[in-house]
């Protein structure tokens, strides 16, 4: 039977693996860490849960789509529930917004809240949907570096639509053509951050985001979103992937062009086909270093990491769900901050995230787990130290303006994860969360491929590669990878 390795038990890596395994290939993954999910992993503090990574999650039928590929019944194995709420929003003027999952709904609450033309938002949203239909089948579910790619017909339409896909103006632009209330812009920008970009930098179509959420929905798995990873682990053990632990990859063998296998210390695995699911940069710096790297792509930005501390509150916030912003006053500043100068802002944008609230064994009766993330630089070695508690201080006056509570005396448990210790934990360049950052019309055409240019057999997946980070586009890269990959001799 021919043989295929996957380097890295992400969700990328835990899906290619699935992927390959239904074409008929001996599967095997090898992790550096004791557990598999990659930034979908947990902890427990005392009595709380906590998600680690990832805490949005929409696009589930791409997860149900891996266990029907073995005629499994999805909801037999990993169940969800649709919240009816995407977001609530908090400014510190004392303007609130709960964003509605209906379209309908949502537009008419905003044209309230924001005193704008109802007409006007349900415009953008059709526009935003209409972006989507046009690219999907281009910049997501194949690969941009295969030529066959560009002869469909679902590309000539994308193409000869090119100037409705905003690609020369920036999502700020674009959202500020439509609506006057600069929160309301605020409000769309921030789906920037879902690539780990700037609102002011990153393309205009990058406004096809609301659509995912509207269209598709926002979920949270019965058992967090940890259990994403979890439930493809357990399909995987059962059609046959094998799996090595606490096995850190030395290096991919190459030979006349070809990948052969990787070697493990002084252990050579042989192998048809290699897939890494490390990010790109390290993938060729420590496991390719023999062999020429493709320069200008690794050279490209990085994503924004993350500032998360993990709370154990002693007290409920009705006012609070499991989505939560407390937006910052100056959102421009706030991104020059974290891409051009490297450090917290003073003034952060503040992310709750409370699965208590749907999961109630997430925390004790009457309390609830907070994870309250702030966007930040990537590693660069800075005072991190000095950052913490720099914003430390700024997320609990945010708190406090927006909830009326100072939280400090109330937090019973905590644990702190900044880009060191995502780039350690996660192998993640600089703690990026995203890879490359989308800070560029042509960012999409720049990610690394699914595949080696210069090494056959060899291909990529997960969050540093086409099509980019997050749960949904980690799985589609799997599913380019399984396209990409020959079915076994």
């Amino acid at each position: 039977m021919a043989t295929a390795l996957v380097i890295g038990a992400g969700i990328g890596g835990l899906a290619a693996a699935l992927r390959l395994r239904k074409k008929g290939y001996d599967v095997t993954v090898y992790e550096a860490n004791p557990y598999p999910g990659g930034k979908l992993h947990a902890i427990q503090l005392d009595d709380y849960r906590f998600d680690l990574g990832p805490s949005l999650f929409t696009m589930p039928h791409l997860v149900d789509e891996l266990f029907t590929l073995f005629n499994k019944t999805p909801e037999d194995h990993f169940r969800y529930k649709q919240k009816a709420v995407i977001c609530n929003y908090f400014w510190d003027d004392g303007t609130r917004f709960t964003a509605l999952a209906q379209p309908a709904a949502f537009a008419k609450q905003a044209a309230e809240t924001f005193r704008e033309s109802e007409q006007d938002i349900l415009r953008y949203l059709e526009n935003s949907k209409k972006k989507y239909d046009l690219t999907a089948p281009l910049f997501l579910e194949r690969s941009l570096h295969k030529i066959n790619t560009y002869l469909s017909a679902d590309t000539l339409k994308a193409l000869s639509a090119l100037r409705h896909l905003d690609l020369s103006r920036s999502l700020n632009s674009v959202n500020e053509k439509y609506f006057d209330n600069p929160k309301l812009v605020q409000l769309f920008n921030r789906y920037a951050t879902y690539n780990g970009s700037s609102p002011y930098i990153t393309p205009g179509i990058m406004s096809m985001i609301p659509h995912l959420e509207m269209h598709y929905g926002t979920y949270l798995p019965h058992g967090g979103m940890h259990e994403i990873s979890q439930s493809l682990y357990r399909l995987a053990l059962e059609v046959g992937v094998k799996f090595h632990f606490n096995q850190k990859v030395s290096s991919i063998k190459v030979s006349s062009k070809q990948a052969t296998g990787i070697s493990i210390g002084n252990k050579e695995i042989d192998a048809d086909v290699v897939v890494s699911n490390m990010d790109v940069m390290p993938t060729y710096r420590q496991l390719l270093p023999k062999e020429p790297a493709p320069e200008k792509t690794l050279q490209q930005e990085r994503s924004s990491s993350a500032l998360i501390f993990y709370w154990g509150i002693n007290k409920t916030f009705k006012e609070l769900d499991l989505h939560n912003i407390l937006f910052s006053n100056n959102y421009r500043e706030e991104f020059e901050y974290i891409f051009s100068k490297k450090d917290i802002y003073t003034d952060p944008t503040v992310y709750i995230n409370i699965t208590s609230k749907d999961e109630p064994s997430d925390a004790p009766e009457g309390h609830e787990n907070w994870f309250v993330m702030i966007n930040a630089p990537g590693n660069y070695q800075q005072d991190w130290p000095e950052l913490l508690e720099k914003a430390k201080k700024a997320i609990l006056k945010k708190i406090k303006n927006a909830l009326g509570v100072d939280i400090s005396s109330h937090i019973q448990a905590e644990y702190i994860l900044d880009p060191r210790g995502i780039e350690s934990n996660t192998s993640s360049y600089r703690g990026a969360l995203y890879g490359a950052a989308s800070n560029n019309q042509f960012a999409a055409f720049l990610r690394h491929p699914n595949f080696s240019r210069r090494i056959r057999n060899l291909y990529f997946c997960g969050g540093s590669v086409h099509p980019g980070g997050g749960i949904p586009l980690c799985l589609l890269s799997a599913q380019i990878v399984g396209d990409l990959v020959a079915n076994p001799s």
